[in-house]
Parts: C-alpha cells; sequence; structure tokens
C-alpha cells in the first residue's frame, strides 16, 4: 500500500517553496520594476519570488515522481538506512559548518567599521573558509585579499559607498 503524496517530504518542501514564492510575489506586485539597468523598488524581489515558485513546482513534480515508481515499501526500505548515515556522520560537521559560516557573517558585520572592509571581508573569508574540512590558510588568504580587493573596487571606488576601507 503507498503513502500519501502529501507525506512526502519533498511534497512538504516543493509546496513550501511555491508559497513563499507566490506571497512573495503578491506582496512586491505593487512596487515598480523598472529595467535591468535601473532596478526599481520590486525588481528582486519579484525575480526572487518568481524563482521560489518555480524551484518549488521543480521539487513537487520531483517529488511526484518518485512517489509514482517507487511503491511505499521500496521508498522506505531506501531511505530509512540512507537517513541513519546522514544524521549519524553528517550532523555534527553540518552544524559546525553552519556555525562557523553564520559566525564569520557576523564578525563581518559587527566589525566593518573598526577593522574596514579588507579587514571584515578577509576574516569572513577565513572564518567562513574554515567551515569546509579540506580549507587550508594559504587558500583561504589569497581568496580573502582577492575579495577585499574586488570589494573595495566595486562598493568603495565604483559605487562610492562611504565604507571604510582600512581600520582607523
Amino acid at each position: 500500500m503507498r503513502d500519501s503524496l502529501f507525506r512526502q517530504p519533498d511534497c512538504l518542501a516543493g509546496s513550501l517553496f511555491f508559497l513563499t514564492g507566490l506571497a512573495t510575489l503578491a506582496g512586491s506586485w505593487r512596487y515598480p520594476v523598472g529595467t535591468a539597468m535601473r532596478m526599481g523598488a520590486g525588481y528582486f524581489p519579484q525575480l526572487l519570488g518568481g524563482l521560489l515558485a518555480v524551484l518549488g513546482v521543480a521539487v513537487l513534480l520531483r517529488a511526484w515522481l518518485v512517489w509514482r515508481r517507487c511503491p511505499h515499501d521500496d521508498l522506505h526500505s531506501f531511505l530509512r538506512p540512507m537517513s541513519r548515515w546522514v544524521f549519524s556522520h553528517m550532523t555534527r560537521r553540518a552544524l559546525r559548518s553552519a556555525a562557523l559560516v553564520g559566525a564569520g557573517v557576523l564578525a563581518f558585520a559587527g566589525l566593518l567599521g573598526s577593522l574596514g572592509l579588507a579587514g571584515a571581508t578577509l576574516l569572513l573569508v577565513t572564518v567562513s573558509g574554515a567551515a569546509h574540512h579540506e580549507a587550508r590558510l594559504k587558500e583561504l588568504l589569497p581568496l580573502g585579499l582577492a575579495l577585499a580587493a574586488f570589494g573595495a573596487g566595486v562598493f568603495v571606488w565604483g559605487l562610492g559607498l562611504p565604507l571604510p576601507l582600512f581600520p582607523g
């Protein structure tokens, strides 16, 4: 006997993506869109809402195809051992990675004023880069310096934002 399609995790995720995308589109409908060169206030929310709705439809379609092809017993016999392995081996690593990426973003936001854009970007890249188990400092430092130079070129010099570039 098959489980209901609506009890599949992908069906729930796809529905949430689709409904969130539609809600974003509905909420930003009154804002002017503008063009790609002169974006209005509604351009980005409508773009993201549309992409999220399309992603939701794709996930729902995949859930339906898997549900249609795979009987209930076969699906659970496939997913049960896989989920045990994922939760036992990957949870600690995933939580550590998420904590390091979050700490890097918070450090960037909190220290931008005192370290400047260059220092905060370098700190962001090194702390967030440590989330990957194969990350090496000798690779992260040049990446951080390149991103700091890119950020300075785009935001400080290109757009003229009043961000401190260096500490002080």
